[in-house]
C-alpha cells in the first residue's frame, strides 16, 4: 500500500574507491573509483520511492554541481525533492575506501553544511505542510542533535511515527534526547554500543536500549545475528550468508527501507525483519548504494528465499 513518507537528513555526493588487490597500508594501491549520490536519508528515500511510496526529501545542499546532481538523482528516483539550498556553500560529501571484498577500510565525511539545518528550519511553512501530509517521518543523524530533538517533539505532537538512521557511532548519540519520540532506530552493533555506552551480544540489545526510552530498534552485526525489538517483542534472526558482496555501502539503509515498507503494510516484526534483510542483500550485490533494480517483485522473491532458510530466536 502506497504511503506518504517525509525524509529529512543527508543527501550528498558519495565517492567510493575499491582496492583491486590485497590492501597495503601506507602505500599506493591499484583500484577503481565510483561517484554516486548517497547519504543515509537519501538512500532510504530512494529505496522507498522504488518500492512505490510517495517520498518527499528535505535536505540542505550547496549551490554547486554536486548539489545539482543530488537534485537530478532525486528526480530520476521519483522523489519529491524540497531542499534548503545555500548558494555560497559546498554540498557535503562522503569518501570511502573499500577492500577488494567490499568491506570498508576507512571513510571521510565532510558534513559541515548539515549544521545549518537548525530547529528553526522545521518551522518553515513548506516543512510543516510536508509533515502534515506524512504517514511516516524518517531522519538521520547527519542532522544536529537539537534539530532531531525538535523534530521528535513535532512528530510526537502530530501523532506521526518517526524512524531514525544512526549513520555512525560518533553521530548516533545525537539521538539520545529524542529516543522516547522514536518508533524505530536502525543501527549496527558499533552504533548501538555508542548509544548504550557498552558493547553487548545480540540478545542483550533490547535490555540495554529500552531503558533509554527507545521503544523499537534494529541492530545489525556484519551479516551475523540481527536483533530487533518493539515494545512487546524481542527477536533475533540468523540470516543466510549473502550470496554476493560487491559493496557494503548502503546495505543498512536498504535494510531500514525494507523493514519500514513492511511495517507500513501492517506486517509482523519477524516478516518485516526478513524483508529488511532481503533488501540489504540486494544492496550488497549491487555496486550502487541504493540498487536501481530494487522493486517490490524482486524484494518479495528475495524475502521468500531468506524466510525459507532463516533461523529465528
Amino acid at each position: 500500500m502506497k504511503k506518504r513518507i517525509l525524509v529529512l537528513g543527508g543527501a550528498h555526493l558519495d565517492r567510493r574507491g575499491r582496492i583491486a588487490a590485497d590492501t597495503v597500508a601506507g602505500a599506493s594501491n591499484p583500484g577503481t573509483w565510483r561517484e554516486d549520490v548517497g547519504g543515509g536519508a537519501f538512500n532510504v528515500a530512494r529505496n522507498l520511492a522504488r518500492l512505490g511510496h510517495a517520498v518527499e526529501l528535505i535536505a540542505p545542499r550547496g549551490g554547486d554541481a554536486a548539489g545539482q546532481r543530488v537534485a537530478e538523482e532525486a528526480s530520476l528516483a521519483g522523489i519529491d525533492d524540497r531542499p534548503f539550498v545555500f548558494l555560497d556553500r559546498a554540498t557535503p560529501s562522503y569518501t570511502a575506501i573499500l577492500e577488494q571484498d567490499g568491506n570498508l577500510v576507512i571513510a571521510l565525511a565532510d558534513m559541515e553544511l548539515y549544521r545549518l539545518f537548525t530547529p528553526r528550519r522545521l518551522r518553515a511553512r513548506s516543512v510543516r505542510e510536508a509533515m502534515a501530509r506524512a504517514d511516516l517521518i524518517v531522519c538521520d543523524a547527519n542532522l544536529p542533535a537539537e534539530t532531531l530533538s525538535a523534530l521528535g517533539a513535532e512528530a510526537s505532537a502530530r501523532g506521526i511515527a518517526l524512524a531514525g538512521i544512526a549513520i555512525s557511532p560518533a553521530k548516533v548519540i545525537r539521538f539520545r534526547k529524542v529516543l522516547p519520540d522514536i518508533a524505530w532506530l536502525f543501527m549496527n552493533s558499533a552504533e548501538a554500543a555508542a548509544l548504550a555506552g557498552a558493547a553487548a551480544s545480540p540478545d542483550q540489545w533490547a535490555d540495554l536500549l529500552r531503558p533509554l526510552g527507545l521503544s523499537g530498534g534494529v541492530v545489525t552485526n556484519r551479516g551475523e545475528d540481527v536483533a530487533a525489538f518493539d515494545s512487546q517483542t524481542t527477536l533475533m534472526i540468523k540470516p543466510p550468508p549473502a550470496s554476493q558482496i560487491v559493496d557494503v555501502t548502503g546495505a543498512g539503509d536498504a535494510l531500514a527501507a525494507g523493514v519500514l515498507d513492511a511495517l507500513l503494510a501492517g506486517e509482523s516484526l519477524p516478516r518485516a525483519l526478513v524483508r529488511g534483510i532481503a533488501a540489504s542483500q540486494i544492496a550488497l550485490a549491487s555496486p550502487y548504494a541504493a540498487p536501481p533494480e530494487l522493486d517490490r517483485n524482486l524484494l518479495e522473491r528475495k524475502a521468500a528465499e531468506i524466510a525459507a532458510s532463516t533461523a529465528y530466536s
